[in-house]
């Protein structure tokens, strides 16, 4: 299956490793699940209560996920 990854961090106090981290700890959970990463979005400095269409990384995961361009979604194996 393919899968996607969306990582963020809502301050300028946050550090942009953070975004690495996170898709690094996404790509280590893929792997242990059989899946292949398609596609990594992220956000740096928005915060979550910004709309998902204001957020460019998240909107293009979402298109990404429209498109089918992966198939796994949050929750389908945890």
């Amino acid at each position: 299956m393919r899968a996607a990854i969306y990582a963020r961090f809502s301050t300028e106090l946050q550090s942009v490793a953070s975004i690495e981290d996170q898709a690094r700890i996404c790509r280590e959970r893929a792997t242990a699940l059989g899946l292949t990463v398609v596609a990594v979005h992220s956000d740096c400095a928005i915060s979550g209560a910004t709309p998902v269409n204001r957020r460019p990384g998240a909107s293009a995961c979402v298109a990404d996920g429209l498109a089918a361009r992966f198939d796994g979604r949050a929750g389908d194996h945890h």
